[in-house]
Parts: structure tokens; C-alpha cells; sequence
């Protein structure tokens, strides 16, 4: 099989399982270096320990894309490891599973940090890198609320909705440097995201 990403630089948020870990692997198995991140090491260590069993190259990454200053080592950490990133892939998210009556402030704001404005500190220090590298592609994956079948899932649909408008708003602005931007739902197949990042 050709290495379709072979000399690419794959960062994955939320790297650690779902979608991100499919990914992650699908990428490296791909010719791609993976930059694997994730809030804990827990998942993350073992997605790693697979990809490099199987004779690709990964790094974990341990940072909280919610805070900045996490989202700037992390960025600086993968440009010092592999001088470029070419592709970014905005899977970080969380879940809280209150009624919207029940749900209390911090959960809500979390959400929003997480889901939201991680994906917008990342697209923002990772176009940056992109746009001094001529190019990328950046991908956020959206879970519509057909895709689930969780209820009480107020906060983070509103977080999705915020994304997939950023999304769209983000491909236009980032445009003009050859950085191609894309709202995927994550129910989409492995290959056809694959496919948006050749």
C-alpha cells in the first residue's frame, strides 16, 4: 500500500480514543507522523505504544487545548520534534451529560473551552505554523445531534454549532494561505477524511 502521507506531520487533539484514535492510527498507517495529543495519559500512551509497534513514528503529547499557554507548548513541542505540522485534526471534546435545568456553570464553560475555543486556540497557533509552511489542512469534527443518542446534551451541541460556524468562517479567512478548512462530522468515514487531507 503507497504511504499516501509519508514526510507529513499529523497533529490529533484528543488523540486518546473515538474518532481521534482512529484517526491517529489511520494517518500512520498512512506514512504520517503522528503528533498524539490528549488531556491524560491514560489512552493516550497505548495509542502511541501502537502505532510505533507497528513501525510508524508517534509522540504523545499531554496538554489541555483549552489553555493557551498548553496550546502553545504543544505547538512549539511538535514544530522543535518535526520542524512542520501539515495537517491538524480538532477532535478534543467533552461530554457533560446534565439536563439543561441541572447543568451548572462550570460544566457549561468547560464545554465551551474544550470544544469551542480549544479548536479555535489550536486552528489559530497551528495556521500560523501552516501559513509559514505555504499550507495545511485543518479538519474539526462536528457530532450533529442526529449522530447521537445521548440526551441532556445541551452545552456541548451549542459547542458543536459554534464549531461548525467557526468552521466555515476559518476556511474563508485561511484560504489565501493554502490552508483548506473543513467542519467533518464524525460519523464521515476514516478514508474520506482521509481523502480531504491529501
Amino acid at each position: 500500500m503507497p504511504k499516501q502521507f509519508l514526510n507529513k506531520v499529523v497533529l490529533v487533539t484528543g488523540a486518546g480514543k473515538g474518532s481521534g484514535k482512529k484517526l491517529a492510527l489511520a494517518f500512520a498507517h498512512h506514512g504520517a507522523t503522528v503528533a498524539a495529543n490528549d488531556i491524560s495519559p491514560v489512552n493516550l500512551e497505548e495509542v502511541v505504544q501502537e502505532i510505533q509497534a507497528q513501525g510508524g513514528n508517534a509522540k504523545a503529547y499531554i496538554e489541555d487545548v483549552a489553555k493557551k499557554i498548553g496550546v502553545q507548548a504543544l505547538v512549539k513541542g511538535v514544530e522543535d520534534d518535526f520542524g512542520r505540522i501539515d495537517i491538524l485534526v480538532n477532535h478534543a471534546s467533552v461530554e457533560p451529560h446534565s439536563p439543561l435545568l441541572e447543568i451548572d456553570e462550570w460544566d457549561w464553560h468547560r464545554t465551551l473551552d474544550v470544544n469551542l475555543t480549544g479548536a479555535f486556540l489550536m486552528a489559530q497557533s497551528v495556521g500560523r505554523v501552516m501559513r509559514e509552511g505555504g499550507g495545511g489542512v485543518i479538519i474539526n469534527l462536528i457530532t450533529k445531534a442526529d449522530d447521537h443518542e445521548i440526551p441532556m446534551l445541551a452545552a456541548f451541541y451549542a459547542s458543536m454549532a459554534g464549531l461548525e460556524a467557526f468552521s466555515g468562517q476559518a476556511a474563508r479567512e485561511l484560504a489565501p494561505y493554502g490552508i483548506h478548512v473543513h467542519a467533518v462530522k464524525t460519523d464521515a468515514s476514516v478514508e474520506s477524511i482521509l481523502d480531504l487531507c491529501k
